[in-house]
């Protein structure tokens, strides 16, 4: 049993309220405070976790209850945390939101309430004033399992405004105000179509605009009133035992400004089984790692350079000699786009890119967003007979299919690729838009077998 490591949810009353913005910005005075300060995210996210750690210096993780169900959530936590002094857990969309209008399954309030963790609400006051009372009263009864202990205002245009809200709340709400953060028009993330830009790809200087604007939000909040709402009560459970394995599996992974949508759960579940990661990068480097026995391309931004994926014909020519020869390729969303023959579309640049052309497909990028929570019957040699969830997370659509692809998911929630199916398979090739987590490391072995197996060096 951990001993009840101090702890805080940052929430939003929605998505677009200034959750990662509050979220980074705590962490930061914290930080500043001299504390080991462990960072989290709520939900599949990939480019949110980037930016806690750029703040913190730990590597932030995903809290998923789909993805990782409630004893992976609890794993997770209490073997990131053994050595922190402080846990920092940033929400998803609106608090109370999840996969249904019917409960809380897979909201921040959910993980709030497995963590038993107390939550500060963040309220975009910029179109409101007596109304925030009415937003604020409503979710403190909405659910009364869920501990609201503090408010954060956000985008607050003055002392009047401020005055307003604080004179609405006052009488009414018991729960403190703990920050109020004026409206600066100077400090904005930046933003691509899938969220804010991954903090991999940002240069030195802008990851350095990042801390700033932490610390000079950081200064809006009563950091010491927060670190004060902390729950500390001990949880009653144990992070599961991890048995150690040793396949001497060597994958080359790709991490590059293209490629850099990995849960780090799921590099660790791999280096826990033998693995041994070898990073690459796609765009920059001229061929594949030697003497490797798999290949994971992640999800990412391809479409972004693809110009530059195109040039790199060297790499593109190593990839598809390789898989070509039986070496096991297992792509993510950016990396199926990548192995299609070409990606086409972005910001209406009509063109085709020549991509690996592995598979018999092309990707074409779209202004509609497929945004789902993803489960399917899986058959296929690389991860066995199972069933998956995952999530799916993009702008693009696979289309020009050949007519005898095989697929090795059938979904029976989510899009995938068409008609239900997702998981092309070709050869030793697994490549889906469905993004996994390896939580109970059941996956990750299987993969490290299948390439051990498969392996020719």
């Amino acid at each position: 049993m951990l001993s009840g490591i101090p702890r805080i949810v940052i929430a939003g009353v929605t998505s677009g309220v200034g959750k990662t913005t509050v979220s980074t910005a705590v962490m930061h005075g914290l930080c500043k405070k001299g504390l080991q300060v462990q960072p989290f995210k709520v939900g599949p996210d990939f480019i949110d976790p980037s930016y806690h750690t750029v703040v913190t210096g730990r590597q932030s993780r995903n809290l998923d209850v789909w993805l990782m169900k409630r004893q992976g959530v609890l794993d997770c936590f209490l073997n990131s945390c053994a050595d922190a002094d402080v846990a920092v857990i940033e929400g998803v969309m609106g608090l109370f939101d999840g996969m249904s209008g019917k409960d809380n399954y897979a909201s921040t309030a959910h993980v709030a309430g497995i963590l038993d963790a107390p939550v500060i609400l963040v309220v975009d006051a910029s179109k409101s004033a007596r109304s925030i009372a009415a937003i604020v009263l409503g979710f403190l009864r909405f659910d009364k399992s869920i501990r609201i202990a503090g408010i954060i205002l956000n985008n607050v245009a003055g002392d009047r405004h401020a005055g307003y809200i604080t004179d609405a709340l006052n009488g009414r709400i018991k729960v403190p105000v703990v920050g109020v953060i004026r409206r600066n028009k100077e400090i904005r993330m930046e933003e691509r179509h899938l969220g804010l830009v991954p903090a991999y790809e940002l240069q030195q200087e802008k990851q350095r605009a990042i801390v700033d604007a932490a610390k000079i939000i950081s200064e809006q909040i009563d950091i010491d009133a927060v670190q004060g709402l902390c729950g500390k009560n001990p949880l009653k459970a144990k992070p599961a035992k991890i048995r150690p394995a040793r396949l001497a599996a060597r994958l080359a992974v790709a991490l590059d400004e293209s490629f850099n949508f990995y849960y780090a759960d799921n590099l660790d579940a791999l280096r826990a089984c033998g693995a041994q990661l070898t990073f690459f990068s796609p765009v920059n480097d001229k061929r594949l790692p030697e003497n490797i026995d798999g290949l994971i391309l992640g999800g990412g931004f391809p479409e972004v350079l693809a110009d530059r994926l195109e040039k790199n014909r060297s790499m593109i020519n190593s990839i598809s000699k390789a898989a070509n020869s039986g070496l096991p390729v297992y792509g993510e969303c950016g990396g199926l786009m990548y192995l299609t023959r070409s990606i086409s579309g972005y910001r209406g640049d009509k063109k085709a890119r020549r991509m690996v052309g592995l598979i018999d497909a092309d990707t074409k990028m779209t202004s509609r967003l497929t945004l789902n929570y993803t489960e399917a019957g899986c058959e296929a040699p690389m991860f066995g007979r199972t069933n998956l969830h995952g999530h799916e997370f993009h702008y693009s659509e696979i289309e020009n299919i050949a007519h005898d692809s095989r697929f090795a998911y059938t979904l029976k929630k989510g899009n995938g690729i068409t008609d239900g199916k997702d998981g092309l398979l070709v050869g030793n090739c697994l490549a889906a838009y469905m993004h996994l987590h390896f939580a109970d490391r059941k996956l990750a072995r299987r993969l490290a077998e299948f390439c051990v197996r498969q392996s020719r060096r």
